[in-house]
């Protein structure tokens, strides 16, 4: 075993953030970025449109298609029915959603997952995290500056070393849909569940944590 690999197991880590090399921001567009997730934060309904025009109010003109842009990078969408940005990606398959009018009786009967972003001074890095619906409570969480499938994974399986859900409830990004997630919860007898596209109020709860976390 080489030695790097040693120490990423060691670590926790995956070796792809250790050759990771990040791509330089510019100071400009990371103070877009942060006006950008500071007038979500107030007004979580605005979309790509509303949001370009509040920055123009500030004196900051830039295109609508660069506000799209800096949105997907930092996985904001408007909290009303509308299409997402994930794209179904070969190969994977997208299961139906499972949760409409169920009851959450107790614990370990549902969990859900999501991914957003987490500003920092000169850039950000992406959050994945695992609720239990009915206690609401973390289960786990881990922090990548890439959107790659490994640091999900890896929440998922230290989720799972505390117990284990009848359900999974996620969004159809490719993280949860490609076969190195969904092989896991399939090989454990866990029901896949999968929020309609675009129906941000399918996994409300964990929109709730993101915005308690900003």
């Amino acid at each position: 075993m080489s030695g790097i690999r040693k120490q990423c197991e060691l670590l926790g880590l995956h070796r792809s953030n250790v050759y990771y090399e990040p791509v330089e921001v510019s100071d400009e567009t990371i103070e877009v970025m942060h006006r950008i997730d500071g007038i979500f934060t107030e007004s979580p309904f605005y979309g790509s449109r509303r949001i370009r025009e509040a920055l123009r109010r500030e004196g900051i003109n830039i295109s609508r298609e660069r506000v799209q842009s800096f949105m997907r990078q930092m996985g904001l969408r408007a909290i009303y029915p509308r299409g997402n940005f994930s794209k179904k990606q070969p190969g994977h398959k997208i299961y139906p959603y499972l949760l409409s009018d169920m009851r959450i009786s107790y614990p370990n009967q549902i969990w859900a997952s999501d991914i957003t972003y987490i500003r920092l001074r000169q850039g950000f890095l992406y959050l994945v995290a695992i609720i239990d619906w009915h206690s609401r409570y973390v289960l786990s969480w881990r922090l990548s500056n890439s959107m790659d499938v490994y640091f999900c994974r890896e929440a998922l399986e230290d989720a799972l070393g505390k117990g284990c859900p009848e359900i999974f409830n996620s969004d159809q990004g490719s993280q949860f849909t490609c076969n190195d997630f969904t092989g896991i919860l399939v090989g454990k007898g866990i029901a896949i569940s999968m929020d309609g596209r675009g129906r941000v109020f399918d996994n409300i709860f964990t929109e709730r944590l993101w915005r308690s976390i900003k």
